[in-house]
């Protein structure tokens, strides 16, 4: 039986917002929710440790927040992708993988999260998802209330019918190459206390 056609870009009620704050609490994420874009950026700049090596995925989420540009374009923070984006990556692609695989914080978004509170990544090269899993000391992870699904059979379908065709056409936009769903990463719950922060965000923001 197909699956039934759901609007993937509402924001969550704001009870529901509540529920999900919770269970990711339950599972030792720390959660701080906030009502917009520009207020998420403001929490992820107050958490970065002074000269701490800061990595990040090419998140949507953290572009439309007006995070990426920002570590991007400051010379305040050693930002990975500075040196990452500089480097080919066919040729050269180890020495991105190892640049990237152990910073002292790791910020990202997720495609999906479960109403149980569990967070899904997917990546098409997997090089950021060494350093969510484990790599990074710490890990800060944006997403907009839209992206609360009721559970992993719903993210499934969220990432193959609405985040992988606009991944796929950035992609061929930018690099005129199409993308794969190669890697699937789950985080049910944080091993230690404290490393991992969700910054849920009540406003649709990312994709």
């Amino acid at each position: 039986m197909a699956m039934a056609v759901t609007d993937f870009t509402k924001p969550a009620p704001a009870a529901k917002v509540g529920r999900i704050a919770a269970n990711l609490r339950a599972r030792n994420f720390e959660v701080v929710v906030v009502q917009t874009g520009a207020e998420a950026k403001a929490e992820v700049l107050s958490r970065i440790p002074e000269g701490a090596r800061i990595h990040s995925g090419k998140s949507k989420t953290l572009e439309d927040i007006g995070l990426f540009d920002t570590l991007m374009g400051s010379d305040e923070y050693d930002f990975v992708r500075k040196q990452t984006m500089k480097l080919d990556r066919i040729t050269q692609r180890r020495e991105m993988v190892k640049l990237g695989a152990t910073p002292d914080l790791m910020i990202n978004s997720v495609q999906a999260i479960t109403e149980a509170g569990q967070l899904v990544v997917v990546s098409a090269s997997g090089s950021q998802i060494g350093a969510i899993s484990a790599g990074a000391e710490k890990l800060i992870l944006v997403a907009g209330s839209q992206k609360i699904v009721p559970d992993l059979d719903a993210a499934f379908q969220r990432i193959q019918e609405h985040v992988f065709p606009y991944e796929d056409a950035r992609l061929v936009e930018m690099l005129g190459i199409h993308t794969a769903w190669t890697r699937t990463l789950i985080l049910e719950r944080e091993f230690t206390a404290g490393r991992t922060t969700v910054i849920l965000v009540r406003d649709p923001v990312g994709v």
